[in-house]
């Protein structure tokens, strides 16, 4: 097994030192993609996509504003807000009034 994949690497290396740089024409690259817009405007989408793209859009939107109006906890939290009139002032930091100045 060894024997077979050296020879057949002994090939492939003779091959590549064997192969004669002089003559060879450089090949074109020819690629069947998307159309191509080098300085210019690109060619407009197909009108099914526009659609598509605003029907997706307006989906997103109305997903976010619908849960927003609907469960506005994500964005202000899940507990209730404390009421700060409940505070004494020693929670606040504030000395007792008859204190030394």
């Amino acid at each position: 097994m060894i024997s077979s994949r050296s020879a057949i690497l002994g090939r492939c290396v003779a091959s590549a030192l064997l192969r004669s740089t002089h003559g060879a024409t450089q090949k074109e690259v020819v690629r069947r993609g998307h159309a191509w817009s080098y300085r210019t405007a690109a060619p407009p989408h197909p009108r099914s996509v526009v659609i598509g793209s605003h029907l997706v859009g307006g989906l997103m939107w109305w997903w976010i504003l619908w849960h927003l109006w609907h469960e506005p906890e994500h964005i202000t939290g899940e507990f209730p807000y404390p009421d700060p009139s409940k505070w004494t002032n020693a929670e606040l930091g504030i000395p007792p009034d008859d204190a030394d100045e």
